[in-house]
Protein backbone atom coordinates (compact mmCIF):
# COMPACT_ATOMS: atom_id res chain seq x y z
CA UNK A 1 0.00 0.00 0.00
CA UNK A 2 1.05 3.28 -0.98
CA UNK A 3 2.72 5.73 1.57
CA UNK A 4 0.87 8.65 -0.06
CA UNK A 5 2.22 12.08 1.11
CA UNK A 6 -0.24 14.34 3.74
CA UNK A 7 -1.11 17.61 3.46
CA UNK A 8 -3.09 19.84 5.63
CA UNK A 9 -6.41 20.88 4.41
CA UNK A 10 -9.64 23.10 5.40
CA UNK A 11 -12.81 21.12 5.31
CA UNK A 12 -16.41 22.50 5.61
CA UNK A 13 -16.55 22.53 9.26
CA UNK A 14 -13.80 24.81 9.18
CA UNK A 15 -11.24 22.34 11.19
CA UNK A 16 -7.60 21.44 9.39
CA UNK A 17 -7.10 18.28 9.15
CA UNK A 18 -4.55 16.10 8.07
CA UNK A 19 -5.20 14.26 4.28
CA UNK A 20 -3.83 11.83 2.08
CA UNK A 21 -2.67 13.31 -1.33
CA UNK A 22 -2.47 10.29 -4.21
CA UNK A 23 -1.69 10.95 -7.30
CA UNK A 24 -3.67 7.77 -8.91
CA UNK A 25 -7.71 7.59 -7.37
CA UNK A 26 -9.69 3.75 -7.82
CA UNK A 27 -13.06 4.54 -8.08
CA UNK A 28 -13.80 1.45 -6.92
CA UNK A 29 -12.97 -2.05 -6.17
CA UNK A 30 -15.54 -1.75 -2.65
CA UNK A 31 -19.09 0.01 -4.29
CA UNK A 32 -20.43 1.41 -8.00
CA UNK A 33 -19.05 4.95 -7.98
CA UNK A 34 -19.93 5.68 -11.54
CA UNK A 35 -23.28 3.89 -11.85
CA UNK A 36 -24.35 5.63 -8.34
CA UNK A 37 -22.62 8.56 -6.73
CA UNK A 38 -20.57 9.99 -9.59
CA UNK A 39 -22.61 13.01 -9.14
CA UNK A 40 -20.91 12.93 -5.47
CA UNK A 41 -17.80 12.23 -6.62
CA UNK A 42 -17.46 14.89 -9.34
CA UNK A 43 -18.90 17.20 -6.63
CA UNK A 44 -16.03 16.15 -3.93
CA UNK A 45 -13.42 16.53 -6.73
CA UNK A 46 -14.29 20.22 -7.71
CA UNK A 47 -14.71 20.56 -3.43
CA UNK A 48 -11.12 18.95 -3.36
CA UNK A 49 -11.43 16.26 -0.99
CA UNK A 50 -13.31 13.28 0.41
CA UNK A 51 -13.62 11.49 3.38
CA UNK A 52 -12.79 7.60 3.89
CA UNK A 53 -13.62 5.19 6.56
CA UNK A 54 -11.51 2.19 6.82
CA UNK A 55 -13.42 -0.88 6.50
CA UNK A 56 -11.01 -2.83 9.23
CA UNK A 57 -11.01 -0.44 12.01
CA UNK A 58 -13.62 2.12 11.27
CA UNK A 59 -11.29 5.32 11.78
CA UNK A 60 -12.11 7.88 9.17
CA UNK A 61 -9.39 9.85 6.81
CA UNK A 62 -9.08 12.50 4.37
CA UNK A 63 -8.43 12.10 0.73
CA UNK A 64 -7.23 15.51 -0.72
CA UNK A 65 -7.32 15.36 -4.80
CA UNK A 66 -4.81 18.27 -4.96
CA UNK A 67 -2.47 16.16 -7.00
CA UNK A 68 -4.49 13.83 -8.24
CA UNK A 69 -3.64 13.04 -12.14
CA UNK A 70 -5.09 9.72 -12.97
CA UNK A 71 -8.25 7.91 -12.11
CA UNK A 72 -9.15 4.33 -13.01
CA UNK A 73 -13.39 4.09 -12.84
CA UNK A 74 -14.49 0.52 -12.05
CA UNK A 75 -18.67 -0.07 -13.10
CA UNK A 76 -21.38 -2.51 -13.93
CA UNK A 77 -22.69 0.42 -15.58
CA UNK A 78 -20.90 3.61 -16.06
CA UNK A 79 -23.65 5.22 -18.39
CA UNK A 80 -23.80 8.77 -15.71
CA UNK A 81 -20.14 9.46 -16.27
CA UNK A 82 -21.16 10.63 -19.66
CA UNK A 83 -22.06 13.82 -18.46
CA UNK A 84 -18.91 14.50 -16.37
CA UNK A 85 -15.89 13.66 -18.59
CA UNK A 86 -15.28 16.72 -20.06
CA UNK A 87 -14.46 17.99 -16.70
CA UNK A 88 -11.62 15.76 -16.39
CA UNK A 89 -9.91 16.75 -19.63
CA UNK A 90 -10.66 20.81 -18.42
CA UNK A 91 -8.72 19.28 -15.43
CA UNK A 92 -6.30 17.26 -17.14
CA UNK A 93 -6.94 14.17 -15.43
CA UNK A 94 -6.45 11.31 -17.45
CA UNK A 95 -9.20 7.98 -16.45
CA UNK A 96 -10.01 4.57 -17.72
CA UNK A 97 -12.73 2.50 -17.31
CA UNK A 98 -12.84 -1.30 -16.21
CA UNK A 99 -16.19 -1.96 -17.42
CA UNK A 100 -17.52 -5.23 -15.95
CA UNK A 101 -20.09 -6.19 -18.44
CA UNK A 102 -21.59 -9.58 -17.81
CA UNK A 103 -25.16 -11.48 -18.79
CA UNK A 104 -27.02 -13.01 -15.85
CA UNK A 105 -30.02 -11.58 -16.94
CA UNK A 106 -31.99 -15.09 -17.47
CA UNK A 107 -30.74 -16.47 -14.05
CA UNK A 108 -31.52 -12.93 -12.52
CA UNK A 109 -27.53 -12.95 -10.75
CA UNK A 110 -27.40 -9.10 -11.51
CA UNK A 111 -31.39 -7.64 -11.03
CA UNK A 112 -30.27 -4.17 -10.58
CA UNK A 113 -28.19 -3.61 -14.08
CA UNK A 114 -29.39 -2.39 -16.90
CA UNK A 115 -30.21 -4.51 -20.11
CA UNK A 116 -27.36 -6.24 -21.60
CA UNK A 117 -28.53 -4.00 -24.88
CA UNK A 118 -28.12 -1.04 -22.88
CA UNK A 119 -25.10 -1.89 -21.35
CA UNK A 120 -23.39 -2.77 -24.35
CA UNK A 121 -24.45 0.39 -25.97
CA UNK A 122 -22.59 2.69 -23.29
CA UNK A 123 -19.50 0.93 -23.97
CA UNK A 124 -19.42 1.86 -27.61
CA UNK A 125 -20.59 5.47 -26.22
CA UNK A 126 -18.03 5.46 -23.29
CA UNK A 127 -15.56 4.68 -26.39
CA UNK A 128 -16.18 7.20 -28.83
CA UNK A 129 -15.71 9.56 -26.14
CA UNK A 130 -12.36 8.72 -24.51
CA UNK A 131 -11.02 6.43 -27.47
CA UNK A 132 -10.12 2.65 -27.88
CA UNK A 133 -7.80 0.86 -25.20
CA UNK A 134 -9.82 3.78 -22.33
CA UNK A 135 -13.03 1.09 -22.15
CA UNK A 136 -12.02 -2.29 -21.23
CA UNK A 137 -14.61 -5.38 -21.04
CA UNK A 138 -14.68 -7.40 -18.06
CA UNK A 139 -16.90 -10.30 -18.20
CA UNK A 140 -16.01 -11.10 -14.20
CA UNK A 141 -17.26 -13.06 -12.34
CA UNK A 142 -17.39 -16.11 -13.86
CA UNK A 143 -20.34 -17.81 -12.07
CA UNK A 144 -20.87 -22.11 -12.18
CA UNK A 145 -24.62 -22.36 -11.15
CA UNK A 146 -26.87 -25.88 -11.51
CA UNK A 147 -28.38 -23.49 -14.66
CA UNK A 148 -24.89 -22.53 -15.51
CA UNK A 149 -22.36 -24.19 -17.08
CA UNK A 150 -18.74 -23.71 -19.14
CA UNK A 151 -21.08 -24.04 -22.50
CA UNK A 152 -23.44 -21.22 -21.09
CA UNK A 153 -20.55 -18.99 -19.54
CA UNK A 154 -19.00 -19.21 -23.24
CA UNK A 155 -21.86 -18.24 -25.16
CA UNK A 156 -22.67 -15.32 -23.26
CA UNK A 157 -18.81 -14.49 -23.92
CA UNK A 158 -19.00 -14.55 -27.57
CA UNK A 159 -22.25 -12.90 -27.60
CA UNK A 160 -20.96 -10.07 -26.03
CA UNK A 161 -17.33 -10.33 -27.80
CA UNK A 162 -18.87 -10.55 -31.43
CA UNK A 163 -20.63 -7.03 -30.86
CA UNK A 164 -17.65 -5.52 -28.83
CA UNK A 165 -15.16 -5.89 -32.11
CA UNK A 166 -13.86 -2.72 -32.73
CA UNK A 167 -14.58 -1.20 -29.06
CA UNK A 168 -12.28 -3.08 -26.98
CA UNK A 169 -8.69 -4.41 -27.36
CA UNK A 170 -9.05 -6.58 -24.02
CA UNK A 171 -11.22 -9.27 -21.96
CA UNK A 172 -10.79 -9.79 -17.88
CA UNK A 173 -12.42 -12.81 -16.22
CA UNK A 174 -12.02 -14.05 -13.08
CA UNK A 175 -13.36 -17.32 -11.71
CA UNK A 176 -15.93 -17.12 -8.62
CA UNK A 177 -14.05 -17.57 -5.53
CA UNK A 178 -16.72 -18.82 -3.15
CA UNK A 179 -15.50 -20.89 -1.02
CA UNK A 180 -12.79 -18.38 0.17
CA UNK A 181 -15.23 -15.11 0.17
CA UNK A 182 -17.65 -16.09 3.07
CA UNK A 183 -19.81 -12.89 1.95
CA UNK A 184 -20.21 -13.66 -1.44
CA UNK A 185 -21.08 -18.07 0.24
CA UNK A 186 -23.45 -16.41 2.47
CA UNK A 187 -25.40 -13.89 -0.41
CA UNK A 188 -25.74 -17.01 -2.55
CA UNK A 189 -27.20 -19.21 -0.05
CA UNK A 190 -29.12 -16.36 1.08
CA UNK A 191 -30.92 -16.14 -2.18
CA UNK A 192 -30.95 -19.99 -2.35
CA UNK A 193 -28.98 -20.04 -5.17
CA UNK A 194 -27.58 -23.26 -6.39
CA UNK A 195 -23.24 -22.29 -7.00
CA UNK A 196 -20.72 -24.77 -7.84
CA UNK A 197 -17.14 -24.07 -7.04
CA UNK A 198 -14.28 -24.00 -9.64
CA UNK A 199 -11.96 -26.72 -10.05
CA UNK A 200 -8.32 -26.46 -11.80
CA UNK A 201 -9.82 -28.74 -14.27
CA UNK A 202 -12.78 -26.70 -15.37
CA UNK A 203 -10.32 -23.72 -15.02
CA UNK A 204 -8.39 -25.35 -17.58
CA UNK A 205 -11.06 -26.61 -20.25
CA UNK A 206 -13.16 -23.14 -20.01
CA UNK A 207 -9.53 -21.30 -20.71
CA UNK A 208 -8.87 -23.89 -23.61
CA UNK A 209 -11.68 -22.75 -25.10
CA UNK A 210 -12.03 -19.36 -24.82
CA UNK A 211 -8.92 -18.96 -26.40
CA UNK A 212 -9.94 -20.75 -29.45
CA UNK A 213 -13.44 -18.55 -29.41
CA UNK A 214 -10.84 -15.46 -29.23
CA UNK A 215 -9.31 -16.45 -32.57
CA UNK A 216 -11.82 -14.73 -34.41
CA UNK A 217 -11.54 -11.18 -31.87
CA UNK A 218 -7.93 -11.02 -31.15
CA UNK A 219 -8.43 -9.67 -27.73
CA UNK A 220 -5.41 -9.81 -24.70
CA UNK A 221 -6.77 -12.10 -22.55
CA UNK A 222 -6.28 -11.94 -18.60
CA UNK A 223 -7.18 -13.20 -15.48
CA UNK A 224 -7.67 -10.80 -12.41
CA UNK A 225 -6.31 -11.99 -9.11
CA UNK A 226 -6.03 -15.77 -10.09
CA UNK A 227 -3.17 -18.11 -9.04
CA UNK A 228 -3.99 -20.13 -11.68
CA UNK A 229 -1.01 -20.34 -14.57
CA UNK A 230 -3.11 -19.86 -18.35
CA UNK A 231 -0.34 -19.05 -19.77
CA UNK A 232 0.04 -22.18 -22.05
CA UNK A 233 -3.62 -20.50 -23.64
CA UNK A 234 -1.75 -17.20 -24.19
CA UNK A 235 -3.90 -15.86 -21.43
CA UNK A 236 -1.58 -13.04 -19.21
CA UNK A 237 -2.53 -12.39 -15.48
CA UNK A 238 -3.92 -8.87 -15.36
CA UNK A 239 -2.86 -5.36 -13.79
CA UNK A 240 -6.60 -3.92 -13.35
CA UNK A 241 -4.59 -0.53 -12.38
CA UNK A 242 -1.88 -0.91 -15.03
CA UNK A 243 0.81 1.25 -14.90
CA UNK A 244 1.53 0.25 -18.51
CA UNK A 245 -1.94 1.58 -19.80
CA UNK A 246 -1.60 4.89 -17.78
CA UNK A 247 1.94 5.54 -19.13
CA UNK A 248 0.28 4.96 -22.72
CA UNK A 249 -2.72 7.31 -22.14
CA UNK A 250 -0.69 10.06 -19.79
CA UNK A 251 2.79 9.86 -21.12
CA UNK A 252 3.20 13.50 -21.09
CA UNK A 253 2.25 13.96 -18.08
CA UNK A 254 5.81 14.82 -16.32
CA UNK A 255 4.40 15.04 -12.61
CA UNK A 256 2.75 11.52 -12.69
CA UNK A 257 5.53 9.87 -15.22
CA UNK A 258 8.22 10.87 -12.42
CA UNK A 259 5.57 9.55 -9.43
CA UNK A 260 5.52 6.38 -11.70
CA UNK A 261 9.18 6.31 -12.32
CA UNK A 262 9.46 6.45 -15.61
CA UNK A 263 11.72 6.96 -18.01
CA UNK A 264 11.38 7.80 -21.21
CA UNK A 265 14.16 7.18 -24.46
CA UNK A 266 14.18 7.46 -28.47
CA UNK A 267 13.83 4.29 -30.03
CA UNK A 268 17.00 3.23 -31.87
CA UNK A 269 17.70 3.35 -35.68
CA UNK A 270 19.54 0.60 -37.51
CA UNK A 271 22.97 1.06 -38.44
CA UNK A 272 24.73 0.73 -41.76
CA UNK A 273 24.16 -3.23 -41.47
CA UNK A 274 20.80 -3.18 -40.67
CA UNK A 275 21.41 -4.33 -36.84
CA UNK A 276 19.18 -2.40 -34.22
CA UNK A 277 19.61 -1.83 -30.66
CA UNK A 278 17.27 -4.06 -28.42
CA UNK A 279 15.05 -2.28 -26.19
CA UNK A 280 13.51 -3.35 -22.77
CA UNK A 281 11.05 -6.75 -23.24
CA UNK A 282 8.46 -4.43 -21.16
CA UNK A 283 9.07 -1.60 -22.63
CA UNK A 284 5.87 0.88 -23.76
CA UNK A 285 6.03 1.79 -27.32
CA UNK A 286 5.37 5.72 -27.69
CA UNK A 287 4.67 8.51 -30.01
CA UNK A 288 7.34 10.04 -32.23
CA UNK A 289 9.61 7.03 -32.41
CA UNK A 290 10.01 6.94 -28.45
CA UNK A 291 9.86 4.36 -25.61
CA UNK A 292 9.31 3.92 -21.59
CA UNK A 293 10.73 2.35 -18.92
CA UNK A 294 9.57 2.18 -15.52
CA UNK A 295 9.94 1.11 -11.77
CA UNK A 296 8.60 -1.24 -9.60
CA UNK A 297 4.87 0.26 -8.81
CA UNK A 298 3.21 -3.09 -7.13
CA UNK A 299 0.65 -2.33 -4.80
CA UNK A 300 1.69 -4.39 -2.02
CA UNK A 301 -1.14 -4.09 0.28
CA UNK A 302 -3.43 -5.74 -2.35
CA UNK A 303 -4.17 -9.94 -2.75
CA UNK A 304 -1.65 -12.08 -3.27
CA UNK A 305 -1.73 -12.39 -6.97
CA UNK A 306 -3.13 -8.83 -7.99
CA UNK A 307 -1.29 -7.32 -10.21
CA UNK A 308 -2.51 -3.93 -9.51
CA UNK A 309 -0.32 -0.70 -8.91
CA UNK A 310 -0.20 1.66 -6.07
CA UNK A 311 -3.85 4.03 -5.73
CA UNK A 312 -6.12 4.78 -3.39
CA UNK A 313 -9.32 3.61 -3.53
CA UNK A 314 -11.80 5.83 -2.26
CA UNK A 315 -15.31 3.56 -2.01
CA UNK A 316 -16.68 2.15 0.75
CA UNK A 317 -17.92 -1.37 1.20
CA UNK A 318 -21.81 -1.71 1.82
CA UNK A 319 -22.99 0.81 -0.41
CA UNK A 320 -23.77 -0.60 -3.52
CA UNK A 321 -27.33 -1.05 -4.43
CA UNK A 322 -26.80 -3.06 -7.63
CA UNK A 323 -27.38 -6.17 -5.12
CA UNK A 324 -25.95 -8.79 -7.34
CA UNK A 325 -26.77 -11.99 -5.74
CA UNK A 326 -22.67 -13.30 -5.62
CA UNK A 327 -21.63 -9.62 -4.38
CA UNK A 328 -18.32 -9.86 -2.34
CA UNK A 329 -18.60 -5.57 -1.25
CA UNK A 330 -22.04 -5.88 0.48
CA UNK A 331 -22.50 -8.20 3.79
CA UNK A 332 -25.84 -7.83 3.48
CA UNK A 333 -28.49 -6.27 0.75
CA UNK A 334 -30.06 -5.03 3.36
CA UNK A 335 -27.39 -2.82 4.52
CA UNK A 336 -26.41 -1.60 1.29
CA UNK A 337 -29.50 -0.27 0.46
CA UNK A 338 -30.12 1.35 3.74
CA UNK A 339 -26.52 3.10 3.01
CA UNK A 340 -27.53 4.04 -0.74
CA UNK A 341 -30.93 5.50 0.92
CA UNK A 342 -28.92 7.41 3.62
CA UNK A 343 -26.38 8.83 0.90
CA UNK A 344 -29.97 10.34 -0.60
CA UNK A 345 -30.60 12.09 2.11
CA UNK A 346 -27.04 14.01 2.29
CA UNK A 347 -25.76 14.05 -1.65
CA UNK A 348 -22.85 15.81 -1.44
CA UNK A 349 -21.80 14.94 2.34
CA UNK A 350 -17.70 14.17 3.21
CA UNK A 351 -18.34 10.62 2.60
CA UNK A 352 -20.16 8.25 0.30
CA UNK A 353 -22.81 6.98 3.19
CA UNK A 354 -23.46 10.67 4.05
CA UNK A 355 -22.60 9.72 8.10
Amino acid sequence: MANWKKTEITIEDGRKVLAQTPEIISASRSTDIPAFYTDWFFHRLKIGYSAWTNPFNGVKSYVSYKNTRFIVFWSKNPQPLLNHLDYLKEKNIGCYIQYTLNDYEKEKLEQGVPSITQRIDTFKKLVDKLGKGHVIWRFDPLVLTDDIDIDKLLVKIENIGDQLIGYTEKLVFSFADIITYRKVKANLEKSNIPYHDWTEQKMLEFSKRLAILNKKWNYTLATCGEKVDLQQFNIEHNHCVDDKLIIRFAYEDKVLMDFLKVKIFPLPSSDLFGRTETIPKDAIILPNNTYATHGDNLDKGQRQFCGCIVSKDIGEYNTCPHLCEYCYANSSKEIAVRNWKHHLTNKESETITGK
